[in-house]
């Protein structure tokens, strides 16, 4: 297996060694976890598996570098949706392997668990920061009295949403794995449209009582001191 540059600008030949690893590294780490082997993915990238060693020293720093592309991948498809959010949307629905490793690598990353697992997840929240700031900004998304509690909310919704599907269909490629949720995304579109932009309870009165709650609570702590 070769692996072609996953931006589509330039063939793999072009990309720099280093560079040609990581994106093979990314690639192998989305198909069969991080158990891919340092063989597996120096065939992949059409190196020796010294030359792996040479330019990363270690298995765990390759994956370090491999998760800020990843990233670095999710940053960009965020910003191209928010320049053009019908057509991005439309193009995800329409073409899913654009970003079929970067998706199923993140999902993947969050699995694995332990601190790389809790690192990762809090660059993914630095990254959608910006994003959000930028949503909010536009007028495209409402404020929150908290943004970050959103923020954190939101990613933790998303990821683990997608992670039960992901747990629950083994054996799949990540073309696979996104295909399949293309196929389902029907049944999901419109709820998490309409939930998103007309909201779930009908009066704001649950709002209201942990708002003065909280007030409350906060007083009695500011008293305390």
């Amino acid at each position: 297996m070769r692996i072609a540059d996953p931006e589509g600008g330039r063939p793999d030949t072009d990309l720099t060694a280093r560079a040609r690893i990581r994106d093979a590294a990314v690639a192998c780490f989305a198909r069969e976890g991080f158990a891919a082997s340092v063989r597996t993915i120096a065939q992949a990238a059409g190196v020796s598996p010294g030359l792996i060693t040479h330019h990363f020293g270690s298995k765990a720093a390759l994956r370090a570098e491999c998760d800020t592309e990843v990233l670095r991948r999710y940053t960009q498809v965020k910003h191209d949706a928010m320049d053009s959010p019908t057509t991005s949307f439309t193009h995800i629905l329409s073409a899913p392997g654009a970003t079929a490793d970067v998706t199923v690598y993140m999902l993947r990353a969050v699995q694995a668990g332990g601190q790389p697992a809790r690192d990762f997840i809090e660059m993914l929240i630095d990254t959608a920061r910006e994003v959000m700031a930028y949503s909010v900004q536009t007028g495209m998304v409402r404020p929150s009295r908290d943004e970050e509690a959103r923020l954190r909310y939101l990613t933790y919704q998303t990821l683990g949403a997608m992670l039960v599907q992901f747990i629950t269909s083994p054996g799949t490629t990540p073309e696979e794995f996104i295909a399949s949720i293309q196929a389902g995304g029907q049944d999901q579109i419109l709820p998490t449209l309409e939930l998103f932009t007309d909201g779930l309870l009908t009066d704001s009165t649950l709002l209201d009582q942990y708002l003065a709650y909280t007030q409350e609570h906060e007083e009695g702590t500011t008293h305390e001191r």
